[in-house]
């Protein structure tokens, strides 16, 4: 089925032809399974143009953008769908934002209009709408008890349960279907601008790499407004698989959830291998039907104890919210320990400082472009010179330090940006500084990745308090608990004298990672993995 769907011609590789396409092909057969709902494939048609002419209702136009702050619930898809149908584009905020970047994400988005699950509500009290063009919020769930009220010219209503179906809009493969935000290195977050034929690319390699058919049931505890989730409804739609949707992953109830949706394909980032198997062994690892998983970012050795334990081999990968699943392993790949092989459609090179291809052995800066059109994302929203810097000599520059060996595999050495990665999600230490600046205890700082017990980051802050202010860190990780996703809150805080920077001022952050955590790190070990 996916040589079928690569087939298809460009003028097809959007997200209304392919909802046509799979109502066509696989008809009745199960689509979809989230938070109690239930889809067959031709109700995908419907629910997006239902949901589209709900949008048309409120204003909303084609090239227009729609904002959804919600978790794994059928509202989330029906706005993505919806929005996609009508030719608008859909902007997914990351259910763990608070006021300030919720704000950011709106104003830097021009979104008119924001689908928000009501426990969110009160995250808006901190955020100023008036510097947003937002004009209209759709609130998901009970609004009764949410005490907050808002502003003037922001029209708040229930999420409008039916409308009257509309015509797909005549969208072109480039046209953008999503805005996804992913954190600055040294700014704010941009937002990704992902076209339909973006989408389409994302689905079929996704579903090549896995051998996704139709008699597979698709099951991902990762959330929707990631691309991760997002691809997993793709590959279901263009391959007439099943996809379940469970609310969040539990490292307890990970198994018993996988054996009663059936699941045979699964979805894993690369701390969760270590957190389940750190859970004790039982026969419940075995008792499934799951044949294979994608766990990009598993340490080698957790891979393999994964399968011993499981019997489940997990594929590794290279994909970023700006590319595609360009890099990949195999189930017969010959060795592991590496992201994989560079796939059909794409092109890499290994680059120095100057974009000069480097030869077989030696480090340097992953470059990727793609042979298909819009196969990229074509850019980030309102940020022309980010744009210009990121795409330079007609490559994409993904920022990663990757070796590429004699036999063509690629290995990741470690990032060239200066980002953080932590569950899953990337964090800007730009925006975690810009609240630790705020704190009227310090006068300087700077945020950085030290490495964790599970294979990933964790977030460091070296400070310089005020003269005559003594810091207290475990004050401090509170003030950034109620300005910061709960990810990016520091885990690690160092007080310091001064920082290291070189003659002009430039904080010197390779000689904070180099000094790491010592015994005198205050460390809040976060309560929530």
């Amino acid at each position: 089925m996916t040589s079928e769907a690569r087939a298809m011609l460009p003028a097809q590789r959007t997200l209304p032809a392919m909802l046509q396409r799979q109502a066509e092909l696989f008809g009745g057969r199960p689509l979809l399974r989230i938070a109690g709902r239930q889809w067959a494939h031709r109700d995908a048609v419907h629910a997006a143009a239902v949901r589209a002419g709900a949008l048309a209702k409120a204003g909303v136009v084609r090239g227009d953008r729609v904002a959804v702050m919600c978790g794994n619930r059928i509202e989330f898809l029906e706005a993505f769908l919806g929005a996609g149908w009508m030719g608008a584009s859909v902007v997914p905020i990351n259910t763990a934002s608070m006021g300030p970047q919720v704000e950011y994400f709106l104003a830097n988005s021009e979104a008119k209009l924001l689908v928000i699950e009501a426990g969110f509500l009160e995250r808006l009290a901190t955020a100023d709408l008036g510097r947003t063009a937002l004009r209209e919020i759709w609130v998901v769930g009970e609004m009764a008890t949410v005490a907050w009220q808002a502003p003037a010219g922001v029209r708040v209503v229930p999420y409008p349960e039916s409308a009257q179906a509309i015509p797909a809009a005549p969208v072109q493969p480039g046209d953008p279907l999503a805005i996804l935000y992913t954190s600055g290195t040294t700014g704010p977050a941009k937002g990704v601008i992902c076209p339909h034929a973006q989408y389409f690319w994302w689905g079929l390699n996704s579903a090549e790499v896995l051998g996704v058919g139709q008699d597979d049931v698709l099951c991902t505890t990762l959330p929707l407004f990631h691309i991760n989730a997002l691809n997993t409804f793709a590959q279901a739609a263009l391959t007439g698989a099943e996809v379940v949707f469970e609310s969040r992953f539990s490292a307890s109830g990970f198994w018993p959830s996988m054996r009663a949706n059936g699941a045979t394909v699964v979805y894993l980032l690369g701390a969760m291998v270590p957190i389940l198997l750190a859970q004790p062994e039982g026969d419940g690892e075995r008792d499934h039907r799951v044949r294979i998983g994608l766990g990009p970012g598993v340490p080698s050795a957790a891979g393999q104890a994964f399968r011993a334990r499981t019997g489940v081999s997990l594929l590794e990968g290279y994909g970023s919210t700006e590319t595609n699943f360009a890099i990949a392993t195999a189930p017969d790949s010959p060795r592991g320990g590496v992201m994989g092989w560079l796939r059909q459609g794409f092109e890499a090179r290994v680059a120095d400082q100057d974009d000069a291809a480097l030869p077989p052995g030696e480090a340097g800066e992953l470059l990727l472009r793609a042979d298909e059109p819009y196969a990229f994302a074509s850019g980030y929203f309102n940020m022309p010179d980010k744009t210009v810097e990121a795409w330079r000599n007609l490559w994409f520059h993904t920022g990663d330090r990757v070796v590429r060996d004699a036999d063509g595999a690629f290995r990741f050495i470690d990032r060239i940006k200066d980002a953080i990665r932590r569950r899953g999600e990337n964090i800007s230490s730009f925006e975690v500084e810009q609240v630790l600046l705020s704190h009227p205890g310090v006068a300087s700082c700077a945020v950085y990745p030290v490495r964790s017990e599970l294979a990933e980051d964790e977030v460091m802050a070296a400070l310089v308090a005020r003269e005559g202010i003594r810091i207290d860190p475990a004050e401090l990780a509170r003030f950034c608990e109620s300005r910061l996703p709960y990810f990016a809150v520091p885990r690690y805080i160092d007080l310091l004298p001064d920082l290291p920077r070189t003659e002009n001022g430039k904080v010197q952050k390779f000689r904070l990672r180099e000094r790491g955590v010592g015994e005198q790190t205050w460390d809040g070990r976060p309560a929530r993995s």
